[in-house]
């Protein structure tokens, strides 16, 4: 079982920074791949940004270049560090653990607000 709690969501205007963290616990040995993902209101949950036991990063076109993913080598925290905010990354920001298998197991936060004003 994995257990995930984000924190450092809140008000921010647009063009300042915010930083969000994910703390893990659980049987994360068999944790692939962890990230971030958002949902705004009438939009599908998307994914933000990704990052593996490798270091591999994956972001989302909207915000490469102003946000970046990163862990500890123990999978124990992921971090997002988001720079150059706009309206639109206003959304609930979830932390994500996939565990490979069949099917892929997901594991879920309960989610931080993020608000970003103009």
């Amino acid at each position: 079982q994995v257990q995930l709690v984000e924190s450092g969501g809140g008000l921010v205007q647009a063009g300042g920074s915010m930083r969000l963290s994910c703390a893990a616990s659980g049987s994360m040995w068999n944790i692939n791949t962890m990230g971030w993902y958002r949902q705004a209101p009438g939009k599908q949950r998307e994914l933000v940004a990704s990052i593996n036991r490798g270091g591999s990063t994956n972001y989302a076109d909207s915000v490469k270049g102003r946000f970046t993913i990163a862990r500890d080598n123990a999978m124990n925290t992921v971090s997002l560090q988001m720079n150059s905010l706009k309206p639109g990354d206003t959304a609930v920001y979830y932390c994500n653990a996939k565990e490979f298998g069949v099917p892929v197991m997901d594991y879920w936060g309960k989610g931080t607000l993020v608000t970003v004003s103009s």
